[in-house]
């Protein structure tokens, strides 16, 4: 252990603790801008400078050990005058449109700058704007960008792709899509961890509210039937921008506030997660049970940031993806087809909103190959929590004087197995659950399976299925599948069924999730899906009656042939641009 003193409090921290770490056990703020613990620590923004007694020099906290016997001083004149021309220096390349920014109170240069009290800029400089795709899911204002690498760090270390890279030297530095190319050329998987860790609002997601929720746009045509479902992970964290507790900001109160929006129906996208269980556990079992030879590992396919993934970096591995489609995508198609005959509706009058925790949803639901009534998109527009957050404060909504109120039929019932899809392991655990009993006939205890829970990023388990040990794997972040893939091709490791998750933590720790500076809500969040599992009366998909009731009426049985036509896909339907190292096929 090692003793100093940060202003004139005594600090003991492990060895190797570097000084901004110090600091923060003993309760004491150093600014900073770039820093992610064991990411990003290269000291790039220079905001956290500090004073250390015998160095002639001021040192960034954020990358040099502490020493025994330091001493160190956080707010000196000459500390406090480094840090506003730092700060200076970095608005002299950034429009400081505030007002209009995404990130406008949630921005941790907009809290320094306004800390310092500016009157003017000595440094103002001219920013050239860069053309950046008005269609990409994801948007880059260059004119926002501070240089702090975090990003590219992101990028590279956690999720393996390195799409973002620095550009140019000295004063024209900036960060751009690396290789030289444009971003609908990338080979990006639209995870959105380069969003969430963006310090200001040089990375956001696009904005569909501005065309589809104006007055002018779907929402707001009485002749439509507005038609919306809720994914998993939104439940855990819609309440947080308003500092709702949990047992508040409930889906059922989120339904009553979707219903004063102006939606006719409101589904959960549980019900679709329940059916995409069925699907898959057949799946599963059918490839076990036919002798024949089949390429394993077989990879869930809930993820389309792990579909893109798979597709630009593994080609050769797609036919390892299970052709079942997300729960999103099939609650779509049953909306456009199932429900639009119940209600004796044209799918063409029908407007499908989902609110998800994902930015890759947004390039999903416009794939060609998710068309099934060949009259469009059978999800119209994806919100992600965040964008339908801010749609929600823009209307002024009174959350707190609305009642809980109930989904909708016949896509609105969802068991405890469907609400953990939110979190990485979810999927895994719903589909051990079902597959014990579709192989059996009895349900195992529905907690049976914890041993795929947690945040590790890579979990595996044997599981003893009818006399059959099936082995699985469970892995989050796109980095963690890299691993894994590589290990599978090496012959270090052999699995039946894998669970992939592009987010770190899954979906609950999605690119479209409200961005809390410095905290990390993953866990949290999952802590509250298996709470809702353990309380609700059905933790079992295959006990879903309102998917037990679609197959009677409409899709038969798993894998029937219009379950296939519905809620399966053909990830062959479309394209990716493959990884730089690739050759072009």
């Amino acid at each position: 252990m090692v003793e100093l003193t940060i202003d004139n409090k005594k600090v003991t921290v492990p060895e190797g603790t570097t000084i901004l770490e110090a600091a923060k056990t003993a309760g004491l703020l150093i600014p900073n801008l770039c820093y992610l613990k064991g990411i990003n620590e290269i000291g790039a923004c220079r905001v956290c400078v500090v004073d250390v007694k015998g160095s002639h020099k001021l040192v960034t906290s954020c990358n040099t050990p502490v020493q025994p016997g330091m001493e160190v001083r956080t707010n000196t004149p000459r500390a406090r005058e480094a840090r506003r021309t730092n700060i200076e220096l970095i608005m002299s390349q950034h429009k400081g449109h505030c007002i209009a920014c995404a990130r406008s109170g949630n921005c941790k240069l907009q809290t320094f700058t306004n800390n310092e009290y500016f009157e003017r800029n000595s440094y103002v400089k001219e920013i050239p704007k860069e053309n950046w795709s008005k269609i990409f899911p994801l948007y880059r204002d260059d004119t926002k960008c501070i240089k702090c690498m975090r990003c590219v760090q992101i990028c590279d270390k956690i999720q393996s792709l390195g799409v973002w890279d620095v550009q140019n030297t000295g004063g024209r530095t900036t960060v751009g899509v690396s290789g030289n190319r444009t971003i609908e050329e990338a080979n990006c998987s639209l995870c959105g961890q380069c969003v969430t860790h963006c310090p200001t609002g040089a990375l956001r997601a696009r904005n569909d509210c501005i065309r589809d929720f104006s007055v002018y746009g779907p929402i707001s045509q009485e002749d439509k039937i507005k038609v919306v479902q809720i994914a998993p992970a939104v439940r855990a964290a819609w309440g947080e921008e308003f500092n709702l507790a949990p047992s508040f900001a409930t889906a059922k109160r989120l339904v009553s506030v979707l219903k004063k929006i102006g939606f006719d129906y409101v589904f959960d996208t549980n019900f679709a997660a329940d059916l995409t269980i069925m699907e898959e556990s057949a799946e599963v079992l059918a490839r076990l049970e036919d002798g024949k030879h089949h390429p394993y590992p077989l990879f869930t396919s809930c993820c389309p940031g792990w579909v893109r993934f798979v597709k630009s970096q593994y080609p050769d591995m797609v036919d390892c993806l299970s052709t079942a489609k997300s729960p999103q995508q099939m609650q779509g198609a049953i909306i456009k087809n199932y429900f639009a005959d119940k209600i004796h509706e044209d799918p063409e009058n029908i407007f499908s909103v989902s609110i998800m925790p994902c930015i890759a949803k947004k390039a999903e639901c416009a794939l060609p190959t998710m068309d099934s009534t060949g009259t469009g998109p059978d999800v119209d527009v994806v919100l992600n929590t965040r964008e339908f957050v801010d749609y929600m404060k823009s209307l002024n909504i009174d959350v707190y004087g609305l009642p809980e109120d109930r989904f909708d039929s016949p896509c609105g019932e969802g068991t405890g197995a469907a609400v953990i899809f939110g979190t990485t392991g979810g999927v895994m655990e719903a589909a051990l659950r079902s597959c014990y009993y579709l192989a059996t006939g009895q349900n195992p205890d529905p907690d049976a399976f914890h041993g795929v829970r947690g945040m590790d990023g890579w979990k595996e388990a044997a599981i003893d299925i009818n006399g059959t040990e099936v082995k699985v794997a469970v892995v989050s972040g796109l980095g963690n599948a890299r691993k894994l893939i590589e290990a599978v091709r090496r012959g270090e490791v052999f699995y039946h069924f894998v669970e992939v998750m592009a987010c770190p933590g899954g979906c609950v720790g999605g690119g479209g999730q409200p961005i809390h500076e410095g905290k990390e809500m993953a866990e949290i969040r999952s802590k509250n899906l298996y709470f809702l599992d353990s309380q609700n009366e059905r933790r079992f998909s295959h006990e879903n009656p309102e998917v037990l009731k679609t197959y009677e009426e409409y899709l038969e049985k798993p894998l029937s042939r219009m379950s296939h036509k519905l809620l399966h896909t053909d990830h062959h339907g479309w394209d990716m641009p493959l990884a730089p190292k690739l050759k072009k096929r």
